[in-house]
């Protein structure tokens, strides 16, 4: 059976919007309590994982203290990890199919499974995915009120052939929604019966964040500083420990899909570590993508799985609150390309020029608060002392101009908006030698 791009299919899959009763639950019930929250929250979070994570990156090394790094993850199972039951073999569907999800496995889902063939078939949330298939299966983090809970629905694609496994997140921040949709392109592409490998989707990580369009989660905690989590920890480590262990572990290679935050978008591009040999090596894998060098932070999921060995970026596409087609097209042509290098497919795929490396990447920021106006576009090349834009304010009547403080090329922006002064404008890359070579 082959699996067609469907780009105008209604994604049926998802539960329905949040009844009253948990809107409800999910507010404080005072109102001190909730300006106590919000002030909370703002001590709490980073600025933004596109200004801050890249500024305090660590710089590029030589490459033996590189590969000395290497050796730091913990590829065994936690203790609490379920590893010894039995899994049901999963239904061969067609994805292109619009179906109810399944109930998430329980003890009693299990109790009929049939002999698993250990070289092909794929274990995964209580089921078994023979090879040559294709299934829906429902993770489900476990931590809601039992009455509203709401699984999150898991695309798996398992190849006829043996290969490697490749999992694909998308809407870790429920208001990301390009990589939502070049999760579903690319999943919904893949025939089993040429693929080599496996390929796990999940197109909306933050089911509650994407139902409310914010990119929180309830507990208004970014989840991609949580990873990988802990079983007894706060709504978010939970969350992330559930996803870690019963669906990150099972995987090779991941791409955590996200878009710029706080009315910034992005050119499309890797986030990546290279610093580590072996993430530095599957960033080549990548088709027409610029590879911006960012050591990454502690708690985010990319962190989480490099430490755990499993290869990893962070695909950035766009701006949130927006489906944007040019955004969604890359994003679906550079994992088809890694696809192919993996050799987890075989296409006649064309190439392009390659994109540059950003070693080095700095913001510029706003000196005034006022109104931005740009007078570049995303990707432009710009030199030192060019004028990106200007803030003008609506009362005196004042321009100040914003100046590029290096050669390089426009990564990121922001969209034209109301700012404070010190706000992060534009994101410029550099490209630099790589130190030892």
């Amino acid at each position: 059976m082959l699996f067609n791009r469907f780009h105008n299919l209604p994604y049926t899959l998802l539960a329905g919007p949040l009844t009253a009763a948990a809107l409800i639950a999910a507010q404080p019930a005072l109102a001190d309590q909730e300006i106590s929250d919000r002030e909370m929250l703002v001590a709490e979070l980073a600025e933004d994982e596109s200004v801050e994570d890249v500024e305090n990156s660590l710089p590029l090394r030589e490459a033996a203290s590189r590969a000395a790094r290497k050796n730091t993850a913990q590829d065994e199972p936690p203790a609490d990890a379920n590893t010894d039951e039995p899994a049901k073999v999963a239904p061969d569907i067609d994805l292109k199919e619009i179906a109810t999800m399944p109930e998430p496995a329980s003890e009693d889902d299990t109790a009929d499974a049939a002999e698993p063939e250990e070289a092909t078939t794929f274990e995964l949330l209580g089921s078994e995915v023979r090879p040559g298939t294709s299934t829906r299966l429902a993770w489900s983090p476990n931590i809601q009120i039992a009455g509203l809970s709401q699984p999150t629905p898991v695309l798996v694609v398992n190849g006829v052939n043996s290969g490697p496994t490749l999992c694909l997140t998308a809407a870790v921040h429920g208001d990301e929604l390009n990589g939502i949709e070049i999760v579903r392109r690319t999943v919904y592409d893949l025939n089993p019966e040429k693929l080599s490998g496996r390929v796990v989707g999940i197109p909306i990580v933050n089911l509650p964040g994407f139902q409310q369009a914010t990119r929180y989660l309830p507990d208004r905690r970014d989840l991609n500083r949580h990873f990988p989590g802990s079983p007894d920890g706060s709504l978010a480590d939970r969350i992330a420990h559930s996803l870690f262990e019963n669906v990150i572990r099972k995987c090779d290679m991941l791409v955590d899909i996200h878009t710029g935050s706080q009315k910034r978008t992005n050119l499309p591009q890797l986030r990546a570590d290279m610093n580590n040999p072996d993430v530095a090596a599957f960033t080549r894998g990548f088709d027409r993508m610029a590879v911006v060098h960012s050591s990454g932070s502690s708690g985010m999921l990319r962190t989480a799985a490099v430490e755990a060995g499993i290869r990893t970026v962070t695909m950035e596409a766009g701006e949130s609150h927006r489906i944007q087609e040019h955004q969604i097209d890359a994003g679906v042509n550079s994992l088809t390309s890694l696809l192919d290098k993996e050799g987890m497919i075989s296409r006649m795929f064309v190439w392009g020029d390659p994109e540059p490396v950003y070693y080095d990447s700095n913001w510029v920021r706003v000196p005034n608060g006022g109104i931005l106006f740009s007078e570049v576009d995303l990707g432009a090349r710009v030199s030192e002392g060019e004028v990106l834009g200007y803030v003008a304010d609506p009362i005196t009547n004042a321009q100040h101009p914003i100046r590029a403080i290096s050669d390089g090329r426009i990564i990121g922006m922001a969209v034209d908006q109301v700012v404070m002064a010190g706000f992060a404008a534009y994101h410029v890359g550099t490209e630099a030698e790589v130190p030892g070579e």
